[in-house]
This record gives structure tokens, sequence and C-alpha cells, in this order.
């Protein structure tokens, strides 16, 4: 991905989810999943689409008359990189204050949450003691 910050707009992240979900998509299968009940054209499924492969964020393949787009970055790659652009807007691009708010978040999460996030921080501290990537 580019080095600049990335930035999403609402359709665009409706977008995304739908790209995920389903894995592959041209602009007229996007449009009947989630354009028509949006009231929005075709066109815009398609400059929609064609600013997030602008972006870096999707792939795309010519397949007949159509592009079909599927993800370059999975849904965890884009909040990461949407987490660390904010943390950069904030000067010294320190993630105390993000623990912070984070940490308070966990106080309205359920049980099977919060013993997913001690698993994953077990694992991410056990690849650090492993020397593998963080």
């Amino acid at each position: 991905m580019k080095d600049t910050e990335l930035k999403l707009g609402d359709l665009e992240v409706a977008t995304l989810e739908a790209v995920w979900s389903a894995g592959a998509l041209d602009a007229r299968q996007l449009h009947a999943r989630i354009g028509a009940q949006r009231g929005i054209s075709l066109q815009t499924v398609q400059s929609t689409l064609e600013r997030l492969f602008k972006k870096s964020v999707l792939v795309r393949e010519k397949v007949s008359h159509a592009y079909v787009y599927s993800p370059r970055l999975s849904r965890e790659e884009v909040m990461a990189k949407l987490v660390s652009d904010t943390l950069s807007r904030f000067g010294d691009n320190r993630a105390d204050g993000l623990l912070a708010a984070f940490s308070g978040l966990t106080e309205t999460a359920d049980e099977d949450v919060l013993a997913t996030l001690e698993a994953m921080i077990t694992e991410r501290k056990a690849k650090r003691v492993d020397g593998g990537a963080a």
C-alpha cells in the first residue's frame, strides 16, 4: 500500500465489507448487493471500486468486458492501517492514548471477547520471544 494516509467513506467501507464477504465482485454484482438498496447508480458503484483500487485496497482483473475486484488487503490489515494513520495524526505517534482508549472499551466487552484478546496478546508475546514478527 502507498505510504499515504488511508481515508474511507461510508460507501467505501460498505463496498469493502461486500467484497471481503464475496471474495470477488464486479460492479454489477456489487450494485445488486448494496447499490440498489442505497439508491445509488451503477456508475457510483463503479467509481467507488475504482477509488478503492487506486488506494491499493482492492485489486482487479479484466474478465470479458468488466473488471472483477477482489481484496488486496484483509479487514485486519485495513483496520491496522487506519489505526496507524490515526496515531500518526497526533504528533508523536505514541500508542499511549490508543491503549488507554482501548482499555476503556474492554470495560463493556463480554468474556468471550476478553478471552480472545488475551489469547491474541499471548500469541504476539510468544512470537516476540521466539524471534518471529510481532
